[in-house]
């Protein structure tokens, strides 16, 4: 009964503290605050914090619950996020609340601890597969995952994986190395294809999403020389039936000169994102080109001469992406 009691009164102090920040955001906001003695700052608001809980509370928590109290002072806040329990879905937000805040509203947390990722080495790409609800994830030094009630994974050792991919007519992963293409049939005998030689080294890839394809997959991939490439793959070129009987883990090598790639130079510099956008029927590439720092068009363009929608920005773009709601592209130099 006492433990209960102090802590109901630890509840009460923390929501004092919490109404004076959101005091002081708001006249921060409206530009009426005038800094004194009591201003509250992070590492004040972190300290009293452990004042009043102790170690029950993490940093993370509650680094997330002063960010999102100083980016928004009227949202509502509940004591138990300061301890990681946040709101679930039948807690009646508002839709706009739910929409605005699920960065910071979670249902719930997992952790995966993945032992086949060493200490030393780094993931480099994560693709979330919604219709199979499973995540794929590519390291550097050569590891390939899916996340999903089973855990596969395949690992190269000679290879760095630069990124990855899901294909969903072919329902394999692509992943992209320095000289090389790697198909993984994870779900057959953990079967797994190296398209090579590329001519130079690729840095990213992604699957150009068209619906009305069977049993073939479109990618695109970038590479350190400017150049972008479209790869189809075909269910024939993998002969997945076949292999089916043969022993797990079989590494089988495709000569690249089998397969349709289609490439063209569109930048000056390394390709250091590709990404298809099914609402614009566009691809986007992105390059540390000054000159030809972004290109947007159909891909049809890639097997043709003909130019390219493009635009500069000094010292080059290194990331994009598409906001289907606001219909707008945000670039990252």
């Amino acid at each position: 009964a006492p433990e209960l009691l102090d802590f109901k009164n630890a509840v009460k102090e923390f929501q004092k503290l919490v109404k004076k920040l959101a005091t002081q955001k708001t006249k921060e906001k409206l530009g009426l605050y005038m800094k004194d003695d009591d201003e509250i700052d992070y590492e004040k608001f972190y300290a009293a914090t452990q004042a009043l809980f102790g170690a029950e509370v993490k940093d993370y928590n509650v680094k997330a619950f002063f960010w999102k109290l100083s980016s928004n002072p009227d949202v509502r806040i509940e004591w138990c996020e300061i301890f990681g329990c946040f709101l679930g879905e039948s807690d009646g937000m508002s839709p706009q609340l739910k929409e605005e805040n699920m960065v910071f509203l979670l249902s719930k947390k997992q952790q995966i601890i993945h032992t086949v990722v060493k200490r030393d080495d780094a993931i480099k790409g994560i693709v979330k597969v919604p219709h199979l609800d499973f995540i794929v994830t590519s390291s550097q030094k050569g590891v390939l995952t899916v996340f999903n009630k089973q855990l596969f994974y395949f690992h190269q050792d000679t290879a760095w994986i630069t990124g990855c991919d899901f294909l969903p007519q072919l329902k394999c992963v692509v992943a992209v190395t320095e000289r090389t293409v790697i198909i993984w049939n994870y779900r057959s005998q953990n079967i797994c294809f190296v398209i090579k030689p590329i001519e130079n080294c690729l840095l990213c890839v992604c699957v150009v999403t068209v619906p009305k394809q069977v049993a073939k997959d479109t990618i695109l991939m970038g590479d350190d020389k400017g150049y972008v490439y479209l790869l189809t793959v075909t269910s024939d070129h993998l002969a997945l039936q076949k292999c089916k009987g043969k022993r797990e883990s079989q590494l089988q090598v495709l000569d690249s000169k089998t397969f349709h790639i289609v490439k063209r130079k569109l930048h000056d510099d390394w390709v250091m994102k590709v990404k298809y956008i099914s609402d614009l029927n566009c691809f986007g590439s992105c390059s540390s080109d000054s000159i030809c720092s972004f290109v947007l068009d159909d891909v049809k363009r890639l097997g043709d001469n003909l130019p390219v929608k493009e635009f500069s920005v000094p010292k080059g773009v290194n990331a994009f992406t598409y906001c289907r709601k606001a219909k707008l592209i945000v670039t990252g130099g």
